[in-house]
Protein backbone atom coordinates (compact mmCIF):
# COMPACT_ATOMS: atom_id res chain seq x y z
CA UNK A 1 0.00 0.00 0.00
CA UNK A 2 2.83 2.37 0.91
CA UNK A 3 4.67 1.50 -2.31
CA UNK A 4 1.52 2.24 -4.37
CA UNK A 5 1.12 5.68 -2.80
CA UNK A 6 4.78 6.39 -3.37
CA UNK A 7 4.44 5.41 -7.05
CA UNK A 8 1.38 7.66 -7.46
CA UNK A 9 3.22 10.53 -5.79
CA UNK A 10 6.23 10.02 -8.04
CA UNK A 11 4.01 9.84 -11.15
CA UNK A 12 2.27 13.11 -10.21
CA UNK A 13 5.61 14.74 -9.58
CA UNK A 14 6.94 13.55 -12.94
CA UNK A 15 3.79 14.76 -14.75
CA UNK A 16 4.05 18.15 -13.06
CA UNK A 17 7.72 18.41 -14.10
CA UNK A 18 6.77 17.42 -17.67
CA UNK A 19 4.05 20.08 -17.88
CA UNK A 20 6.53 22.65 -16.56
CA UNK A 21 9.07 21.71 -19.23
CA UNK A 22 6.39 21.96 -21.94
CA UNK A 23 5.36 25.43 -20.73
CA UNK A 24 9.01 26.53 -20.71
CA UNK A 25 9.57 25.14 -24.21
CA UNK A 26 6.45 26.88 -25.54
CA UNK A 27 7.52 30.17 -23.98
CA UNK A 28 10.99 29.85 -25.48
CA UNK A 29 9.48 28.96 -28.87
CA UNK A 30 7.22 32.02 -28.82
CA UNK A 31 10.16 34.25 -27.98
CA UNK A 32 12.19 32.75 -30.81
CA UNK A 33 9.42 33.25 -33.38
CA UNK A 34 8.73 36.79 -32.10
CA UNK A 35 12.42 37.65 -32.36
CA UNK A 36 12.46 36.52 -35.99
CA UNK A 37 9.29 38.47 -36.79
CA UNK A 38 7.01 35.44 -37.22
CA UNK A 39 4.15 33.86 -35.33
CA UNK A 40 3.58 30.16 -34.79
CA UNK A 41 -0.09 29.17 -35.36
CA UNK A 42 0.46 25.89 -33.50
CA UNK A 43 1.65 27.77 -30.43
CA UNK A 44 -0.10 31.18 -30.52
CA UNK A 45 0.73 33.99 -28.18
CA UNK A 46 -2.24 35.18 -26.14
CA UNK A 47 -2.36 38.93 -26.65
CA UNK A 48 -4.96 41.07 -24.93
CA UNK A 49 -4.24 43.98 -27.28
CA UNK A 50 -4.72 41.81 -30.37
CA UNK A 51 -7.96 40.40 -28.98
CA UNK A 52 -9.23 43.93 -28.32
CA UNK A 53 -8.35 45.02 -31.87
CA UNK A 54 -10.18 41.99 -33.31
CA UNK A 55 -13.21 42.75 -31.12
CA UNK A 56 -13.29 46.37 -32.33
CA UNK A 57 -13.02 45.21 -35.94
CA UNK A 58 -15.86 42.69 -35.40
CA UNK A 59 -18.09 45.43 -33.96
CA UNK A 60 -17.22 47.67 -36.92
CA UNK A 61 -18.21 44.94 -39.39
CA UNK A 62 -21.40 43.90 -37.58
CA UNK A 63 -22.66 47.40 -36.78
CA UNK A 64 -24.33 48.08 -40.19
CA UNK A 65 -26.08 44.69 -40.07
CA UNK A 66 -27.37 45.34 -36.54
CA UNK A 67 -28.51 48.81 -37.61
CA UNK A 68 -30.47 47.31 -40.51
CA UNK A 69 -32.10 44.65 -38.34
CA UNK A 70 -33.23 47.18 -35.72
CA UNK A 71 -34.50 49.86 -38.09
CA UNK A 72 -36.27 47.38 -40.37
CA UNK A 73 -38.72 46.85 -37.49
CA UNK A 74 -39.78 50.52 -37.39
CA UNK A 75 -42.52 52.46 -39.10
CA UNK A 76 -41.60 55.60 -41.03
CA UNK A 77 -42.71 57.75 -38.09
CA UNK A 78 -40.62 55.74 -35.62
CA UNK A 79 -37.62 55.83 -37.95
CA UNK A 80 -37.53 59.63 -37.95
CA UNK A 81 -38.41 60.12 -34.27
CA UNK A 82 -36.43 57.45 -32.38
CA UNK A 83 -32.77 56.70 -31.72
CA UNK A 84 -31.05 54.81 -34.54
CA UNK A 85 -30.06 51.83 -32.39
CA UNK A 86 -33.30 51.76 -30.41
CA UNK A 87 -36.52 49.96 -31.29
CA UNK A 88 -39.62 51.95 -32.18
CA UNK A 89 -43.00 51.98 -30.50
CA UNK A 90 -44.42 49.56 -33.06
CA UNK A 91 -42.87 46.33 -34.32
CA UNK A 92 -43.52 46.70 -38.06
CA UNK A 93 -41.04 44.28 -39.64
CA UNK A 94 -43.65 42.03 -41.29
CA UNK A 95 -45.68 45.01 -42.46
CA UNK A 96 -42.55 46.59 -43.92
CA UNK A 97 -41.63 43.39 -45.78
CA UNK A 98 -45.14 43.12 -47.21
CA UNK A 99 -45.10 46.78 -48.24
CA UNK A 100 -41.67 46.43 -49.88
CA UNK A 101 -43.02 43.73 -52.20
CA UNK A 102 -46.26 45.59 -52.98
CA UNK A 103 -45.05 49.21 -53.23
CA UNK A 104 -45.20 50.64 -56.78
CA UNK A 105 -46.98 47.54 -58.10
CA UNK A 106 -44.32 45.18 -56.71
CA UNK A 107 -41.37 46.69 -58.55
CA UNK A 108 -38.99 45.43 -55.82
CA UNK A 109 -39.66 41.83 -56.84
CA UNK A 110 -38.78 42.76 -60.43
CA UNK A 111 -35.53 44.35 -59.27
CA UNK A 112 -34.76 41.25 -57.20
CA UNK A 113 -35.31 38.95 -60.20
CA UNK A 114 -33.20 41.25 -62.39
CA UNK A 115 -30.35 41.01 -59.91
CA UNK A 116 -30.61 37.22 -59.83
CA UNK A 117 -30.57 37.18 -63.65
CA UNK A 118 -27.42 39.32 -63.76
CA UNK A 119 -25.75 37.17 -61.10
CA UNK A 120 -26.62 33.81 -62.65
CA UNK A 121 -25.61 34.75 -66.20
CA UNK A 122 -22.92 37.33 -65.44
CA UNK A 123 -21.21 35.94 -62.34
CA UNK A 124 -21.88 32.34 -63.40
CA UNK A 125 -20.39 32.96 -66.83
CA UNK A 126 -17.43 34.82 -65.33
CA UNK A 127 -16.74 31.88 -63.01
CA UNK A 128 -16.93 29.35 -65.84
CA UNK A 129 -14.62 31.39 -68.07
CA UNK A 130 -12.18 31.91 -65.18
CA UNK A 131 -12.11 28.18 -64.46
CA UNK A 132 -11.45 27.17 -68.05
CA UNK A 133 -9.00 29.99 -68.75
CA UNK A 134 -7.08 29.55 -65.51
CA UNK A 135 -6.82 25.78 -66.00
CA UNK A 136 -5.57 26.19 -69.56
CA UNK A 137 -2.96 28.76 -68.55
CA UNK A 138 -1.76 26.56 -65.68
CA UNK A 139 -1.60 23.20 -67.43
CA UNK A 140 -0.80 23.95 -71.06
CA UNK A 141 2.32 25.51 -72.58
CA UNK A 142 1.79 27.71 -75.65
CA UNK A 143 3.38 30.80 -77.24
CA UNK A 144 2.30 34.03 -75.54
CA UNK A 145 1.63 32.45 -72.16
CA UNK A 146 3.95 34.88 -70.36
CA UNK A 147 2.36 37.79 -72.21
CA UNK A 148 -1.04 36.63 -70.94
CA UNK A 149 0.31 36.71 -67.41
CA UNK A 150 1.52 40.29 -67.82
CA UNK A 151 -1.80 41.38 -69.32
CA UNK A 152 -3.80 39.75 -66.50
CA UNK A 153 -1.67 41.34 -63.78
CA UNK A 154 -2.00 44.71 -65.49
CA UNK A 155 -5.78 44.30 -65.84
CA UNK A 156 -6.15 43.51 -62.13
CA UNK A 157 -4.53 46.84 -61.27
CA UNK A 158 -7.10 48.79 -63.35
CA UNK A 159 -10.20 49.70 -61.29
CA UNK A 160 -13.50 48.67 -62.84
CA UNK A 161 -14.94 52.16 -62.51
CA UNK A 162 -12.26 53.45 -64.92
CA UNK A 163 -13.64 51.16 -67.63
CA UNK A 164 -17.30 52.03 -67.10
CA UNK A 165 -17.39 55.07 -69.41
CA UNK A 166 -15.49 53.37 -72.30
CA UNK A 167 -17.82 50.40 -71.93
CA UNK A 168 -20.84 52.70 -72.08
CA UNK A 169 -19.57 54.37 -75.27
CA UNK A 170 -18.91 50.97 -76.85
CA UNK A 171 -22.31 49.57 -75.92
CA UNK A 172 -24.02 52.77 -77.08
CA UNK A 173 -22.40 52.31 -80.52
CA UNK A 174 -23.69 48.72 -80.58
CA UNK A 175 -27.17 49.76 -79.43
CA UNK A 176 -27.04 47.56 -76.32
CA UNK A 177 -27.49 50.17 -73.61
CA UNK A 178 -30.63 49.94 -71.48
CA UNK A 179 -30.74 46.16 -72.05
CA UNK A 180 -29.78 43.19 -69.84
CA UNK A 181 -26.84 42.54 -72.17
CA UNK A 182 -25.20 45.78 -71.05
CA UNK A 183 -25.06 44.32 -67.53
CA UNK A 184 -24.28 40.69 -68.32
CA UNK A 185 -21.50 41.02 -70.94
CA UNK A 186 -19.16 43.25 -68.85
CA UNK A 187 -19.72 40.96 -65.85
CA UNK A 188 -18.37 37.99 -67.80
CA UNK A 189 -14.81 39.30 -67.47
CA UNK A 190 -13.16 38.66 -64.10
CA UNK A 191 -9.41 39.12 -64.29
CA UNK A 192 -8.95 38.45 -60.59
CA UNK A 193 -10.97 35.24 -60.89
CA UNK A 194 -8.88 34.17 -63.86
CA UNK A 195 -5.65 34.82 -61.95
CA UNK A 196 -6.98 33.02 -58.86
CA UNK A 197 -7.97 29.93 -60.86
CA UNK A 198 -4.62 29.99 -62.67
CA UNK A 199 -2.71 29.83 -59.38
CA UNK A 200 -5.12 27.34 -57.80
CA UNK A 201 -5.10 25.00 -60.82
CA UNK A 202 -1.31 24.96 -60.82
CA UNK A 203 -1.28 23.92 -57.14
CA UNK A 204 -4.35 21.66 -56.89
CA UNK A 205 -4.09 19.46 -60.00
CA UNK A 206 -0.92 17.31 -60.17
CA UNK A 207 0.61 17.00 -63.63
CA UNK A 208 1.20 13.28 -62.96
CA UNK A 209 -2.56 12.74 -62.57
CA UNK A 210 -3.23 14.35 -65.94
CA UNK A 211 -0.52 12.29 -67.59
CA UNK A 212 -2.02 9.11 -66.13
CA UNK A 213 -5.45 10.06 -67.50
CA UNK A 214 -3.99 10.71 -70.94
CA UNK A 215 -2.16 7.37 -70.90
CA UNK A 216 -5.48 5.67 -70.08
CA UNK A 217 -6.99 7.24 -73.20
CA UNK A 218 -8.96 10.13 -71.69
CA UNK A 219 -9.23 13.22 -73.86
CA UNK A 220 -8.46 16.71 -72.60
CA UNK A 221 -12.15 17.61 -72.31
CA UNK A 222 -12.97 14.47 -70.30
CA UNK A 223 -9.87 14.92 -68.14
CA UNK A 224 -10.93 18.46 -67.32
CA UNK A 225 -14.54 17.70 -66.41
CA UNK A 226 -14.13 14.35 -64.63
CA UNK A 227 -10.70 14.62 -62.99
CA UNK A 228 -9.58 18.23 -62.68
CA UNK A 229 -12.90 19.94 -61.94
CA UNK A 230 -13.60 18.07 -58.65
CA UNK A 231 -10.12 18.98 -57.42
CA UNK A 232 -10.77 22.64 -58.20
CA UNK A 233 -13.94 22.86 -56.05
CA UNK A 234 -12.49 25.17 -53.33
CA UNK A 235 -11.06 27.57 -55.90
CA UNK A 236 -14.29 27.50 -57.91
CA UNK A 237 -16.37 28.40 -54.84
CA UNK A 238 -13.99 31.23 -53.93
CA UNK A 239 -14.03 32.63 -57.47
CA UNK A 240 -17.82 32.30 -57.64
CA UNK A 241 -18.32 34.13 -54.35
CA UNK A 242 -16.14 37.04 -55.44
CA UNK A 243 -17.98 37.25 -58.77
CA UNK A 244 -21.41 36.98 -57.12
CA UNK A 245 -20.68 39.72 -54.59
CA UNK A 246 -19.21 42.00 -57.26
CA UNK A 247 -22.23 41.57 -59.54
CA UNK A 248 -24.81 41.71 -56.73
CA UNK A 249 -23.37 44.97 -55.35
CA UNK A 250 -22.59 46.54 -58.73
CA UNK A 251 -23.80 50.14 -58.72
CA UNK A 252 -21.94 52.37 -61.15
CA UNK A 253 -22.29 50.15 -64.23
CA UNK A 254 -26.11 49.87 -64.11
CA UNK A 255 -26.30 53.54 -63.16
CA UNK A 256 -24.86 54.59 -66.53
CA UNK A 257 -26.11 51.66 -68.63
CA UNK A 258 -29.78 51.42 -67.61
CA UNK A 259 -32.51 54.03 -67.87
CA UNK A 260 -35.59 51.81 -67.75
CA UNK A 261 -36.55 51.08 -64.12
CA UNK A 262 -37.91 47.68 -65.20
CA UNK A 263 -34.30 46.54 -65.75
CA UNK A 264 -32.82 48.05 -62.58
CA UNK A 265 -30.95 45.80 -60.15
CA UNK A 266 -31.56 46.17 -56.42
CA UNK A 267 -28.72 48.66 -55.90
CA UNK A 268 -30.14 51.24 -58.31
CA UNK A 269 -33.75 50.57 -57.35
CA UNK A 270 -33.19 51.11 -53.63
CA UNK A 271 -31.18 54.25 -54.34
CA UNK A 272 -34.12 55.55 -56.37
CA UNK A 273 -36.42 54.94 -53.41
CA UNK A 274 -33.95 56.70 -51.13
CA UNK A 275 -33.90 59.80 -53.33
CA UNK A 276 -37.67 59.81 -53.70
CA UNK A 277 -38.19 62.10 -50.71
CA UNK A 278 -36.03 64.83 -52.29
CA UNK A 279 -38.19 65.04 -55.42
CA UNK A 280 -41.17 67.36 -55.73
CA UNK A 281 -44.15 65.74 -54.05
CA UNK A 282 -42.09 62.68 -53.17
CA UNK A 283 -42.89 60.53 -50.15
CA UNK A 284 -40.17 59.60 -47.62
CA UNK A 285 -39.96 55.80 -47.33
CA UNK A 286 -36.71 55.27 -45.44
CA UNK A 287 -38.28 52.37 -43.54
CA UNK A 288 -38.86 50.55 -46.85
CA UNK A 289 -35.32 51.34 -48.04
CA UNK A 290 -33.88 49.87 -44.84
CA UNK A 291 -36.10 46.79 -45.03
CA UNK A 292 -35.28 46.31 -48.70
CA UNK A 293 -31.56 46.59 -47.92
CA UNK A 294 -31.92 43.91 -45.25
CA UNK A 295 -33.69 41.61 -47.69
CA UNK A 296 -30.98 42.33 -50.27
CA UNK A 297 -28.08 41.12 -48.13
CA UNK A 298 -29.80 37.96 -46.85
CA UNK A 299 -28.97 35.86 -49.98
CA UNK A 300 -25.29 36.87 -49.73
CA UNK A 301 -25.15 35.97 -46.03
CA UNK A 302 -26.74 32.57 -46.75
CA UNK A 303 -24.29 31.93 -49.62
CA UNK A 304 -21.26 32.76 -47.46
CA UNK A 305 -22.47 30.60 -44.56
CA UNK A 306 -23.21 27.61 -46.79
CA UNK A 307 -19.94 27.82 -48.73
CA UNK A 308 -17.72 29.03 -45.88
CA UNK A 309 -15.67 25.84 -45.64
CA UNK A 310 -14.80 25.79 -49.35
CA UNK A 311 -14.23 29.55 -49.41
CA UNK A 312 -11.69 29.48 -46.57
CA UNK A 313 -9.74 26.59 -48.07
CA UNK A 314 -9.75 28.35 -51.44
CA UNK A 315 -8.32 31.53 -49.95
CA UNK A 316 -5.50 29.51 -48.37
CA UNK A 317 -4.54 27.87 -51.65
CA UNK A 318 -1.00 28.61 -52.65
CA UNK A 319 -0.09 29.96 -49.22
CA UNK A 320 2.26 27.03 -48.62
CA UNK A 321 4.72 25.88 -51.23
CA UNK A 322 5.41 22.17 -51.15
Amino acid sequence: MTDLKAQEKAAKKAEKARQKRIAQDEKAERKRFAKNGFSNPANPTRSVALTAVCAIFAVYCLFPFVYLMINATKTQADFTSTFGLGFGKTFALWDNIATVFTYQDGIFARWFLNTILYVVLGAGGATLLAIMGGYALAKFRFPGRKACFVIIIGAISVPGIALAVPQFLLFAKLGLTNTPASMIIPSLVSTFGLYLMWIFSDQAVPDELLEAARVDGAGEWRTFWQISLPLLAPGIVTTALFAIVATWNNYFLPLIMLKDSDWYPLTIGLNQWKDQASTAGGQAIQNLVITGSLITIIPLVIAFLMLQKYWQSGLAAGAVKE
